[in-house]
């Protein structure tokens, strides 16, 4: 389990050791039909996670690796996939660009297509209780392979000592190599949202 930014107090870098670090923060997208009110909280959070991540990095070190779900490759060719799909992470990581952090191809495009093909599956519900097991196993397969690669690409590309970051969803089930400490970004407004979806779902019991 990854520490809370607000559980860390002020050590040195040195301090870390030669211990490989990521800062995992929650990815959150927007459509271009969300309401106003959600999109407000939605600003605020990639607000908020922009100065955990200046706070973090102030404490442990610089970024220099960084890694995006649904990326599925690096430098310019990732970056220009990112500008499509969220301006908000896609800021945070052309900032750390300048720097000199490298964008790295994180996901796996057929298992990444795979794994949200039987996810819509699942999320449009079955008659046949057979065939819902069935489509849940070959969804929770297919995410562990996903998962899996992700794993892989970190552990391949992130050198001893360095630090990274990671953009993903929640929920995931990523398994983080064992010699890498873990820091969970965790912005106030992401509960803000959490409420934001549960009394959206009170209000609506067909919406998801």
């Amino acid at each position: 389990m990854g520490e809370e930014l607000g559980h860390i107090e002020r050590p040195s870098v040195e301090s870390f050791g030669g211990q490989r670090k990521i800062f995992v923060v929650p990815l959150l997208l927007r459509g271009s039909d969300a309401p106003a009110d959600y999109s407000e909280k939605f600003d605020m959070y990639w607000q908020q996670v922009k100065e955990q991540l200046v706070k973090l990095e102030e404490k442990i070190g610089a970024v220099e690796c960084i890694y995006h779900e649904a990326i599925v490759a690096g430098g310019e060719e990732g970056l220009k996939i990112l500008e499509k799909m969220n301006t908000s992470s896609c800021s945070i990581v052309k900032e750390r660009g300048e720097r000199g952090a490298r964008l790295e191809a994180t996901d796996d495009r057929e298992l990444a297509e795979e794994s949200m093909d039987w996810e819509r599956m699942l999320l449009g519900g079955f008659l046949s209780e057979k065939v819902a097991r069935m489509v849940s196993e070959f969804y929770v397969e297919a995410s562990r392979k996903r998962y899996n690669h992700m794993a892989k690409r970190i552990d391949e590309s992130l050198k001893p000592g360095e630090r990274g970051i990671l953009f993903i969803t929640e929920g995931h089930s990523l398994q983080f190599p064992g010699d890498t400490q873990v820091f969970s970004v965790f912005p106030p407004a992401l509960d803000q949202i959490h409420k934001w979806f549960r009394d959206a779902s009170t209000a609506d019991p067909g919406r998801e």
